[in-house]
């Protein structure tokens, strides 16, 4: 028997007439009818008998429905668990980050997420752009949030905003009465430079070789965070993202906007043919209003 005819076996036995099993199935009654009559074709003898105009069980029937039982118990209780396993899957959200987002973007994202998805569960991770590519390919997470990736195959990039840099100092006097800086400015003041290993470090290296500055690097640093809470300290001056520059982790520093701008992506990601599920979905769009609004927020 088919797994329909085990549902329309079940419901006209339990109910005792085709009306009934019909109305309980939510189908018509030409519909149960045609299923039983096959079911009863298929078997070879029948289940009811039509006794005064109501259906009465064979004692084939009888004996089937005890089996029936059983197996119509199983496949409920197989609905009941993949429901849940649904639910449990559309409130679960896997997210990595760059070391800069992890610090202040996707925590504050996260918070704000769940005070309107109080169900969603989060796991997350903090990860360079090459694992975070790796993670995505082999599934070990659903969402990828980094600044300025390159085009990879089996991955689909999303532009959330874009943002540029500021030069960073320990008080504002170490460039008193200036809004704006260019890299010949910073000749001459300690540097604290960023791994070129990152691809921010690398696109900055790249525009202060262009520009044929060479600073006096006195430290290099994996993160922005980190050279930034050296430049707190007073151990010298250096250029970050934006994003890092207003962060409130690090320690009070002033800022100027990089002239003229060196721009950059911040971009999320995922693999080309996932199919992320509804939780995912809100929270990539509610991360990037997030960032939007941080972008945003370092420009006025």
């Amino acid at each position: 028997m088919r797994l329909r005819q085990i549902e329309v076996f079940h419901a006209v036995y339990t109910n005792g007439s085709i009306t009934n099993a019909a109305a309980a199935l939510n189908v018509s009654q030409p519909s149960v009818s045609k299923v039983l009559a096959h079911a009863e074709q298929q078997l070879g003898y029948r289940l009811f008998d039509r006794i005064k105009g109501k259906l009465i069980p064979t004692p084939e029937a009888h004996e089937l429905f005890s089996h029936v039982r059983e197996v119509y118990d199983d496949v409920d209780r197989l609905r009941h668990v993949a429901a849940n396993l649904k639910a449990a899957s559309a409130g679960r959200i896997r997210v990595a980050s760059t070391p800069a987002f992890g610090l202040e973007i996707l925590p504050r994202a996260v918070a704000t997420f769940r005070q309107q998805h109080a169900d969603a569960i989060f796991e997350i991770e903090t990860l360079h752009l090459d694992a975070i590519r790796d993670a995505l390919l082999e599934s070990r997470i659903d969402i990828g949030l980094a600044f300025d990736p390159d085009k990879r195959p089996g991955i689909k990039r999303t532009r959330l905003a874009t943002a540029g840099f500021f030069v960073l100092a320990h008080d504002a006097s170490v460039f008193a009465d200036r809004e704006m800086l260019n890299v010949e400015d910073l000749a001459g003041h300690p540097f604290i430079g960023l791994n070129r290993r990152s691809p921010l470090g690398q696109m900055l290296s790249d525009h202060l070789e262009a520009a044929g500055f060479r600073p006096e690097i006195i430290a290099w640093s994996e993160t922005y965070h980190v050279a930034k809470a050296l430049v707190a300290a007073g151990t010298g001056i250096t250029i970050a993202d934006e994003i890092t520059a207003r962060s409130t982790i690090g320690g009070d520093i002033a800022m100027w906007p990089l002239d003229p701008p060196l721009a950059f992506d911040i971009s999320l990601m995922q693999r080309t043919e996932a199919s992320l599920s509804q939780g995912t979905r809100r929270f990539a769009a509610h991360l990037g209003n997030v960032v939007h609004d941080m972008v945003s927020a370092t420009s006025q």
